[in-house]
């Protein structure tokens, strides 16, 4: 069976789509909701997202810690940031090759912003076989698309606590 190349999730967070996404938009407080991301270290001295923006990720998932390299690929204030994940390594990220991108898009709703978080696998020269073995080995048994499913649920949750909690003690 092919695999699932791509899952998304949505949730409303009680704030404007602008808040919304200068949250999310730093790499650097990416772990802060996050359950694998540990943060982040954004080359050059700019900090506001924009496009060609590398930054690598630190991570961990159980007692497995890896750094990813990361490039913004979108970053359009209030309605949509994406970053292409593009190199691994478990110091420093030495391999290079498509792995993964994370896409955020921000919808202004009623009573908030609706933001939908995607994650599409890049890994598309792969054969399914080997992606399979490989995600079911990395995840303690599951595809990578069903792993992420869970893990953009815990984050968009752990965002919206996060944005609501700030943005009540703004107003």
């Amino acid at each position: 069976m092919p695999r699932t190349m791509s899952v998304a999730d949505s949730i409303v967070i009680d704030a404007p789509p602008a808040q919304v996404y200068d949250r999310l938009s730093d790499p650097t407080t990416m772990g802060r909701w996050s359950p694998e991301n540990r943060g982040a270290t954004v080359r050059g001295e700019r900090r506001d997202a924009y496009v060609g923006m590398v930054f690598e990720g630190r991570n961990k998932r159980g007692a497995m810690s890896w750094t990813t390299r990361c490039t913004v690929t979108a970053a359009d204030p209030g309605e949509r940031f994406a970053f292409r994940v593009h190199a691994i390594g478990l110091r420093r990220p030495r391999l290079p090759g498509p792995i993964a991108t994370w896409e955020y898009r921000f919808e202004a709703v009623d009573g908030g912003t609706r933001v939908t978080e995607t994650w599409t696998d890049d890994r598309r020269s792969w054969p399914d076989f080997l992606a399979g073995a490989f995600d079911r080995v990395a995840t303690g048994g599951k595809t990578f698309a069903q792993f992420q499913r869970g893990n953009i649920r815990t984050t968009l949750k752990r965002l919206k606590a996060a944005v609501e909690e700030d943005f009540r003690g703004a107003v």
